[in-house]
């Protein structure tokens, strides 16, 4: 079964996608962007503040609550060179993001150093005015030095601050490539969600730009329920898969945090129709399922959790219910006297990956050759295609400015 999804062909979930269809800037209202409903095989589309007229009655949404943060820090030599560092990951005990936002100086990190050549391991410092109504000097180290990214070590002064106020001041949103334009003024407000909360991702968990405070309140009204996760998005999500076959690709591995009660409510809530918002709260979710999986398989013992990329796709004689699944978590965070479920994914879901607890998806339109277009086919099968080309010929924006779909299989 591993080696019939690894042979997949990346060059199967192709598509055209001009560049003026991408869209660079959000719409001056969140909920003002068109919506494409898939109900079984029908296509139809409205605006994004009609979704309560999709939901069915019984649906729990689940948001992913992570925070986008000013991850780019740009530096420059006494020649005049610019250096700029891409914070991906703190180097905390379980890679505890608040801890190290909240941590005086010195701050440890992995991070992408561009012009990375012309940076030749010299102690970097530049100047960052009024933070905290102080005037700060910044500095950075490399301490090591990776195929894949850096160890920096950064440091500033006065110590007592902490690196969140850092990043708050010196830091600039990182936008994704693809929209070929530096992050301007209103992308701190519209890059995120209005329920984000815990700082830690380098994207936004785009599907949730739609959703206003005001069309939250009208989908409760309505009966819908809400519970809450956060997987912090890391730069991955805008690498496509450059290799022939899915195998060849690896995933990124991103940290998740659950709360015990939302474990409890969605064992209490497994008929009720779940529907992630976004990829992000997809992945997190179906994670929980593999995570007690793997509780029931290989014991209770803490540790650190981590779901490897192909662990789905292994041959199993028997297969837990999602409430047995999420009950082993339960049993695991009682066990040890935890509150949060603190674990980290390389879930690949692709075509064949059984989709274990989400009944349906909201998601933006994504990037040829993605994993997450990947994902997308896991639910819907070939239908993705039908979707794409109604989009495409209905002046449907893409990508994570762009606009966005209702999947009820």
């Amino acid at each position: 079964m591993i080696k019939d999804v690894q042979n997949i062909s990346i060059e199967d979930y192709n598509y055209p996608l001009p560049d003026e269809r991408i869209a660079k800037y959000p719409l001056a209202e969140r909920d003002a962007s068109k919506l494409l409903v898939l109900n079984n095989d029908t296509i139809s589309s409205s605006q994004f503040k009609n979704i309560g007229d999709f939901l069915p009655k019984d649906s729990m949404l689940i948001f992913n609550e992570t925070k986008v943060v000013r991850a780019r820090l740009q530096f420059t030599k006494e020649s005049g060179a610019a250096i700029e560092i891409f914070c991906l990951e703190p180097i905390t005990r379980n890679g505890d993001y608040q801890l190290a936002f909240g941590s005086p100086s010195p701050s440890r990190w992995k991070c992408l150093v561009g012009n990375s050549r012309r940076w030749k391991n010299e102690t970097l410092c530049r100047d960052v005015t009024s933070v905290a109504s102080q005037n700060v000097i910044l500095c950075a180290n490399r301490i090591e030095k990776n195929d894949n990214y850096s160890v920096i070590e950064f440091s500033w002064e006065p110590k007592e601050l902490s690196f969140a106020e850092i990043l708050e001041t010196a830091g600039e949103i990182p936008l994704p490539p693809y929209l070929n334009r530096e992050a301007e003024e209103s992308d701190r407000e519209r890059y995120q969600t209005v329920f984000a909360k815990y700082e830690g991702s380098v994207a936004a968990p785009t599907a949730g730009l739609h959703f206003t405070n005001n069309l939250i309140s009208e989908l409760k009204d309505k009966g819908i329920s809400f519970e809450e996760v956060t997987l912090h998005v890391g730069a991955g999500t805008f690498r496509p898969v450059s290799s022939e076959t899915i195998g060849e690709h690896e995933m990124h591995s991103e940290t998740i945090v659950v709360k015990k009660s939302c474990i409890e409510n969605l064992i209490k809530n497994c008929d009720k129709t779940i529907i992630p918002v976004g990829t992000t709260s997809m992945r997190t979710i179906e994670s929980l399922y593999w995570i007690g999986l793997m509780l029931l398989e290989e014991g209770m013992e803490e540790r650190q959790l981590h779901l490897q990329q192909w662990f789905p796709y292994k041959e199993r004689d028997v297969m837990a219910s999602a409430e047995e699944s999420l009950s082993a978590i339960l049993e695991y965070l009682n066990r040890h006297d935890m509150n949060e479920l603190h674990a980290s994914t390389a879930l690949m879901i692709a075509p064949s990956c059984k989709i274990n607890i989400a009944k349906a998806l909201i998601t933006n339109f994504h990037q040829p050759k993605s994993t997450l277009l990947l994902l997308v086919s896991a639910l819907i099968g070939d239908k993705w295609k039908d979707v794409y080309q109604y989009a495409l010929d209905n002046d449907f924006r893409f990508l994570s400015y762009g606009d966005s779909c209702l999947f009820l299989n």
